[in-house]
């Protein structure tokens, strides 16, 4: 356990059986202090409670917002549920699959939208949104894997960013974090959903 004995907001074997902690691998120098050791396939492991104490920051300073100013963006196909599902329970707002560029810079384009902070899926993929936020000025949270570059990333959460698993479960907790955060709920009892409900489908 960490120096100061928190307890994980789920057990540590729900991060592993989700994959959360299987990196990949290439290990950027940005992802070094994250990944600790490297498994005899050659793919780097990630520190799963440093993913816990991260999905809690970031889940205090998404809180921090109005829903609606929050932009969640996931291109990789099994984040786009995920993210739905964190926007459908948080109120934030959500482009799953391709972003039109221009979207947070070219107001006249239809769907123009000015948020105040963005959570991205992969800083890679959705390298496009990363782009348009930092021309904005607007707080980028990056779900994170070992082989991202994060210069534009404000807040990292270092995580398995392309498995179904792990995606279903980072998303899941986030919501579930940010609705405790927002005293929408007060305790883990009161939010009934898992990971099966944030997977997504094969």
């Amino acid at each position: 356990m960490s120096e100061d004995n928190v307890e994980l907001l789920v057990p540590e074997n729900e991060y592993l059986t989700a994959g959360v902690h299987i990196g990949t691998k290439q290990k950027s120098e940005d992802m070094r202090k994250f990944a600790f050791k490297v498994r005899n396939d050659g793919l780097w492991v990630l520190n799963v409670e440093e993913t816990d104490r991260r999905i809690r920051i970031a889940a205090k300073f998404l809180a921090s917002f109005e829903p609606e100013r929050i932009l969640v963006v996931a291109a990789r196909q099994y984040g786009q549920k995920p993210a739905r599902k964190f926007a459908e329970l948080t109120g934030a707002k959500v482009i799953p699959g391709r972003l039109t560029p221009g979207i947070l810079t070219n107001p006249s384009i239809p769907d123009y939208m000015e948020p105040d902070v963005l959570v991205v899926t992969d800083p890679a993929a959705d390298k496009q949104a990363v782009k348009e936020a930092v021309k904005i000025g607007i707080p980028i949270v990056g779900l994170c894997d070992a082989n991202n570059e994060t210069k534009y990333v404000d807040l990292i959460i270092p995580t398995n960013n392309k498995g179904r698993g792990a995606l279903a479960l980072v998303y899941m907790l986030l919501t579930r974090e940010f609705l405790k955060a927002k005293g929408d709920i007060t305790q883990d009892s009161d939010f009934p959903l898992t990971r099966e409900d944030f997977e997504a489908p094969l």
